[in-house]
């Protein structure tokens, strides 16, 4: 669920750059692409050129010295729509402004003077007392409000720049940061939500997030990088993380020779261009993770594609170049030896999200929760904590699927904490439907949305367990809701993509609803490998006849799949006449 967005100290050029690299020009322009080790550094824009006068994380200061002093009015307009993001802070949409006026609007206006605050906490790993100090952070400032992102991260509304500074110091007490959770940054570090306590687990790779968090979390050599870049780590035989709409990603395998390590992948991002990520070939034993996940950034910071902003994230440099190309260049500027070539990871044998009950390597067990399309509250978040201390426990992990997983339960317990779990909200056994459904902010709090998705998800999930009830779904299948076509809730990789837009209503006004992919999916125990859904022409839908919508294609699913192949509800859908899709 992200947007986009120092004096920095831009890396040293070590040699002549290389013109062969990177030469290649934006379609249909013979102008520079601003790539600083062919182009050289002058801005070409004006967000590079704020960047190069003051970096993002130059703006703790005055936020901390100034701002917070002063209130929102004291704040400098270039820190307040740029700078600021470096520190997990984006304005939020004024109330009552509907999603017809999104585009047309400038900046101020559809802002109020209330933040999001994104709680970065990368390889998803808590404790009950970041997790209680959270929940009290919340409930204190910022209305009880806690949404759990598919980024592993906990967002949080209605701010004020005048509690940041104490917000800060609480979570900074418990070894929680907002540093570079939104901006031109390395953001969050995706990581397997069981890493260290999965029984089937290949290798744990927290410590190589840690590594990578530890020398890299806010130092200027890449705080100034073209746009946003995320990375993705597992251990885990499920593929847990996403990885193929990361920017590097890291999966593990089995090489033959050199024992247990990474399949590194780079390239991957959705937004309104989707591009699957691409393997590099390359084998990446742990000692390198930090080393290669430096090297891969460095390429993207010196020559990724800056002038323009629509195309200034590494998947277009990685189109442009190759995997093969992308790889020379890693290894003979940015990497001290080369890579050994490596197998690629096999299919995933079980389902990524981790819902339900799993027992530990240790014995104990593992509960994998669906909260209602990653909605929940500071208060919630304080009764998980309790809930899990009463059982002993102290540990929990949020997930790239809007769920969480709480940790090292004993046997006896896990009855007890599912019954917990369903009293707060939270179902260990959902429906296939609540399971696979994910919903971005939507217009209630995102300046770019155009239609409300948390309570519309909400409403479909729970229409459709009712009119589903009794029906033996195959596999959970994925709804994923958007507010825009920024793809933030991964429309083009489930089951059910829903972009959001106004249709006519039919007296000449407007009504939300959403244009329809169908049949998209990561790699996973149902899918061999990565695909995105196709769209029907004229395909929409309103958001008031979404569930209705929903439950006839499920039911003509079920009527015309291949039972004897095991078909999946994408792969009937991409062979589906499309009168059968509507």
């Amino acid at each position: 669920m992200t947007l986009g967005e120092t004096e920095t100290r831009p890396a040293e050029q070590a040699a002549p750059p290389r013109r062969s690299a990177g030469v290649r020009p934006a379609r249909g322009s013979n102008k520079p692409n601003g790539q600083w080790k062919v182009d050289g550094r002058a801005p070409l824009n004006a967000n590079e050129e704020w960047k190069q006068q003051d970096g993002g994380l130059a703006v703790r200061e005055r936020i901390e010295q100034t701002y917070a002093a002063g209130g929102f009015a004291s704040i400098d307009p270039t820190d307040l729509h740029g700078r600021f993001r470096w520190w997990g802070l984006y304005t939020q949409r004024k109330p009552g402004i509907d999603g017809g006026k999104t585009a047309t609007l400038e900046p101020h206006e559809l802002e109020d003077e209330y933040f999001m605050l994104r709680v970065r906490i990368d390889g998803g790993q808590l404790t009950t007392e970041q997790l209680r100090t959270i929940g009290g952070i919340s409930t204190e400032f910022a209305r009880d409000t806690a949404d759990l992102t598919d980024r592993q991260n906990v967002q949080l509304h209605w701010v004020r720049v005048e509690d940041v500074p104490e917000i800060w110091r609480r979570l900074e007490a418990v070894g929680l940061s907002t540093t570079e959770a939104c901006g031109d940054v390395p953001r969050v570090i995706l990581g397997s939500p069981v890493a260290g306590i999965a029984a089937d687990e290949l290798i744990d790779p927290t410590p190589q997030i840690e590594e990578i968090q530890r020398r890299y979390l806010g130092d200027p050599e890449f705080a100034n990088l073209p746009r946003k870049f995320k990375s993705a780590i597992t251990g885990h035989p499920s593929q847990d993380v996403v990885h193929e709409i990361n920017d590097v990603a890291f999966v593990a395998v089995e090489h033959p020779e050199l024992g247990v390590g990474y399949d590194l992948w780079v390239g991957g991002g959705l937004s309104t261009a989707a591009h699957l990520a691409v393997r590099t070939g390359t084998f990446v034993t742990p000692d390198r993770v930090a080393e290669v996940w430096e090297g891969v950034v460095s390429i993207f910071r010196d020559y990724g594609y800056r002038r323009l902003r629509n195309r200034a994230r590494l998947k277009y440099l990685v189109a442009d170049w190759g995997a093969e190309r992308f790889r020379e260049v890693l290894e003979t500027e940015y990497l001290a030896t080369p890579l050994p070539d490596g197998p690629a990871a096999p299919k995933p044998i079980a389902q990524g999200d981790h819902v339900g009950v799993h027992r530990q390597r240790d014995g104990r067990f593992y509960l994998g929760a669906t909260p209602l399309v990653g909605r929940l509250s500071g208060s919630t978040l304080t009764a998980i904590a309790e809930l899990l201390e009463s059982v002993g426990s102290g540990r929990l992990r949020t997930t790239p699927h809007q769920k969480l997983v709480l940790l090292d339960i004993e046997e006896r317990d896990v009855e007890r904490v599912v019954a917990g779990l369903d009293g707060l909200g939270l179902q260990v056994r959902p429906s296939l439907i609540r399971r696979g459904t994910i919903a971005c902010t939507g217009i209630e709090y995102c300046k770019l949305a155009i239609v409300e998705t948390k309570e519309t998800a909400s409403r479909a999930v729970v229409r459709l367990e009712e009119r589903l009830a009794g029906l033996e779904l195959p596999h959970p299948i994925s709804l994923h809701v958007n507010g825009c076509p920024n793809s933030c809730a991964r429309i083009q990789t489930a089951d059910i993509g829903l972009k959001g837009q106004l249709l006519p209503d039919g007296d000449g006004g407007q009504t939300p609803g959403f244009q329809v992919h169908l049949g998209g999916g990561l790699a996973s125990a149902h899918r061999e490998e990565a695909g995105t859904g196709r769209t029907v022409r004229g395909l929409k839908v309103t958001a008031d006849g979404l569930a209705d919508y929903v439950e006839r294609v499920v039911r003509r699913f079920l009527a015309e799949r291949d039972e004897a192949a095991a078909e999946t509800f994408a792969a009937w859908a991409h062979r589906a006449d499309e009168e059968a899709l509507r």
